[in-house]
């Protein structure tokens, strides 16, 4: 054998292993690609963190509210002018009742606290929000006793004081204003001073029911809540089995004839109808021929059903045909029916999809408004819990979008930073469903 001397391969455009001008053309286009790529991905980055910032930054507060802490003395004169001390007696005096109360209280609190005030005695309940009165009434009712007696309440502040101090009620906006003024800013700072205003994590936001427009600091979400939990069981358990079977029969048993693909092409298309126009369609029969109870939860789960339905079977289907034949073929080979070779089979293969494609379309019926607000789920009705099981679904109640959608059009700013707190919960419940999704299709996927 003889050495050979080892040479560069060659050819007329050059060495093969010089890059030339295309190649260093092909390259940098990839490399432009790849930029484009990157930019794209932080762009929608951007936005994204922009929107979450802007969500949080303005609801947060939400989740927050100022109280007062009032010794208020229960005076038996005007709750018990009788002195018979029985509660049927005492419930014959209003909530207006207890006005003069609650002002001679703050009055007090100021005074054991040398806060000085130049408004009127009057004028100082402005202060204190309008539910104040309830809540002592309440108190009181519940227990006779306490009347004669001065009793320590942590009673809500105003939305205009609850805004002072969180920074959405300048001084400059309140001269204008004719429930409060710049006078009452000045004895809240005092009494913030003194600790007789703080502000505390409120819960009540969670647990609690929509308010009317005179008491904006007392609005919660909680029943709104619990409407839109009693709206997806519907949704749930009418459109998981009915969209599984409908996909199973039209995936692996109906023949191919124009009837099917008549009933496909259908299905395509109910996918993209607007939202609204399920809300008409549940509007005219649920309601109006029907008669189902208006604004219940079951006629908006039955409304989010219909509107539902092709996703999942849309969804389901694809989980089935993305099980390969040879599963189907092996199945029927060693003796088993169609049936068994379905369900024994192909589909516990095609469970992590179908349980994704359920849940992705539960969380987008969770966050759907304008149906809802066809059939009269609107945000005020949602002012008391239900009795049981059965009025959680008959009972007039609304979903967390339409309260949200309430709030944001109200003209009360505390409705307005309400409205974004109630985005968070609405956003913690997708992420939560969309967390389950992931699980559950981790849990159930199966390799082959």
């Amino acid at each position: 054998m003889t050495d050979q001397t080892a040479s560069q391969p060659s050819s007329k455009h050059g060495s093969l292993l010089a890059v030339d001008a295309r190649t260093k053309k092909r390259n940098a286009a990839e490399t432009r690609f790849k930029a484009y790529g990157i930019g794209a991905l932080l762009i929608g980055l951007f936005f994204l963190v922009t929107l979450l910032t802007a969500i949080v930054s303005n609801g947060s507060t939400a989740f927050s509210q100022t109280y007062i802490s009032l010794d208020v003395t229960l005076n038996a004169e005007k709750l018990d002018p009788n002195g018979t001390g029985d509660r049927d007696e005492i419930a014959k005096v209003t909530t207006l009742g207890y006005t003069q109360i609650i002002a001679e209280a703050v009055a007090n609190t100021m005074a054991a606290n040398e806060i000085e005030s130049p408004l009127p005695a009057g004028a100082l309940p402005l202060m204190v929000s309008a539910s104040a009165a309830a809540q002592i009434r309440d108190t009181v009712l519940a227990d006779p006793s306490l009347v004669g007696q001065t009793v320590t309440f942590n009673v809500l502040a105003s939305s205009r004081v609850d805004g002072y101090l969180k920074g959405r009620v300048t001084r400059e906006s309140l001269a204008r204003d004719r429930n409060l003024g710049p006078p009452h800013l000045d004895i809240v700072d005092q009494m913030l001073d003194a600790g007789v205003v703080e502000k505390r994590w409120n819960l009540a936001f969670i647990t609690g029911a929509d308010a009317s427009e005179s008491r904006p600091e007392q609005a919660g979400i909680g029943v709104s809540m619990l409407g839109s939990f009693f709206m997806m069981l519907v949704v749930l358990f009418l459109s998981l089995p009915i969209g599984v079977a409908a996909s199973i029969y039209l995936e692996e048993f109906a023949p191919q004839n124009k009837f099917t693909d008549f009933i496909e092409v259908n299905i395509s298309n109910l996918a993209a109808v607007p939202s609204i126009v399920f809300g008409i369609l549940g509007l005219a029969i649920f309601i109006q021929i029907m008669h189902l109870p208006q604004s219940a939860p079951l006629v908006g789960g039955l409304v989010l059903t219909l509107m539902t339905l092709p996703t999942i079977i849309i969804s389901t289907r694809a989980s089935l045909k993305s099980v390969p034949p040879s599963i189907r073929d092996a199945a029927l080979g060693v003796g088993a029916s169609k049936m068994q070779s379905v369900f024994h089979h192909v589909l516990p293969l095609a469970m992590p999809g179908i349980l994704t494609g359920t849940i992705i379309g539960l969380a987008q019926a969770l966050g759907e408004t304008a149906p809802l607000l066809l059939i009269g789920m609107v945000g005020f009705i949602a002012s008391n819990y239900p009795d049981g099981l059965a009025s959680g679904f008959l009972d007039p109640n609304s979903a967390m979008p339409a309260q949200i959608y309430e709030w944001a059009k109200r003209a009360d700013p505390a409705y307005y930073e309400r409205a974004w707190g109630g985005i968070i919960v609405l956003l913690v419940f997708l992420m939560t469903m969309n967390i389950i999704a992931i699980l559950l299709r981790r849990r159930f996927e199966r390799r082959w």
